[in-house]
């Protein structure tokens, strides 16, 4: 179990947990992160105690987020999925005062696992804690969290438009709509919300196109099939539609699944989420993520590359050397090659040649 030190500054504690996250210690990186958690929300009670905070700080608040994140996808990975958002709750004490960005990631994850019924449980309870107040969302009276294992002080706070529409999204348009197929209480929830008008009829809009989509795609697969029945007089239907149902089944599970994986994509970009390459030298495991795996793959090829360059270019340099070198001593021997007498200035000439003279 990974032991938070007291000495080192939380940051440094984050990175250690992400690097555990990393090595697919998963066990150690949940320690860690929850304790981390735990220590900021005290630290955040303790220096703020008899004092309301109208926001988070910004530092903290980017602290928290980080810790929240490595602890959901922790828990993920030690297939503690349906109990993420239960421990989350149980830290801060309340769903309000969770990181929103946190808690979209813990109900992403659930909905990619199946567990459609709990996330819905925890949306709702979410997106019905606020009221909205000049352009933002404050909890309601009462729903402000108390966290018990920090000496019962609170901080009330509040959260943007767009991010509570982001939870308000996930909620009706991504569940209801979409992995349940029940528009019509996504429609009617949308009618009763307390949201900008504008807002509204954007979402209105969108979930009224859904539904005719879904209207549309029904009838035009049953007709076919109804039209055949009636053609060959065998007005028996119940074929026909278990056949239409496990169509649309199949349709929605498929469009819901690429939803959500979406929707994951698209809001949690961290980079723990790629797949993973497993070694094994021994009794000792490493982990890589695929990224990286890919990052090195190009250095090494920009490496070998280089290298075969610079092999090239060192031989074509050799060859020209050698060439030139031949060259000069060529032309050295063929200077040289007539040889001359050094006696020959000092020789008498032959005695014809003297009585001539």
């Amino acid at each position: 179990m990974a032991i938070m030190d007291e000495n080192s500054p939380i940051w440094e504690e984050i990175d250690r947990a992400e690097n555990y996250l990393v090595c697919c210690m998963f066990g150690e990186a949940e320690s860690l992160a929850s304790t981390i958690l735990k220590q900021l929300l005290e630290n955040h009670n303790r220096s703020n105690k008899g004092s309301e905070v109208s926001d988070f700080d910004n530092e903290w608040y980017d602290m928290v987020e980080s810790a929240g994140m490595v602890l959901v996808q922790s828990m993920k990975q030690l297939k503690r999925t349906p109990e993420t958002l239960k421990e989350l709750k149980l830290i801060f004490g309340s769903l309000t005062l969770i990181p929103v960005q946190v808690f979209v990631t813990g109900v992403c994850f659930q909905l990619s696992e199946g567990l459609s019924t709990t996330a819905q449980g925890f949306l709702e309870e979410f997106v019905n804690s606020w009221m909205y107040v000049d352009d933002q969302y404050y909890p309601l009276s009462g729903a402000e969290a108390t966290v018990t294992d920090t000496g019962g002080s609170c901080f009330p706070f509040s959260i943007s438009l767009d991010k509570y529409l982001e939870v308000v999204e996930l909620y009706v348009v991504t569940l209801l709509a979409t992995t349940l197929k029940d528009v019509d209480l996504a429609i009617s929830w949308v009618d009763k919300a307390v949201l900008p008008m504008e807002k509204r009829q954007v979402l209105l809009r969108r979930l009224q196109s859904m539904s005719s989509s879904i209207s549309s795609s029904s009838q035009t697969s049953l007709s076919p099939q109804l039209s055949d029945v009636y053609k060959d007089q065998t007005p028996y239907t119940g074929h026909q539609k278990d056949i239409a149902s496990e169509h649309l089944s199949h349709e929605q599970n498929s469009t819901a699944k690429a939803d959500i994986l979406k929707l994951s994509r698209k809001r949690v970009p961290y980079l723990w989420w790629f797949p993973t390459i497993n070694l094994k030298f021994g009794n000792i495991q490493f982990s890589i993520p695929s990224g990286k795996v890919l990052l090195a793959s190009l250095l090494l090829i920009m490496c070998y590359m280089t290298r075969k360059k610079q092999a090239m270019l060192k031989r074509f340099l050799a060859k020209h050397a050698l060439a030139f070198r031949k060259a000069l001593l060529d032309l050295w021997q063929l200077a040289f090659s007539y040889q001359v007498n050094p006696l020959a200035a000092v020789q008498t000439l032959p005695n014809s040649t003297r009585g001539n003279h």
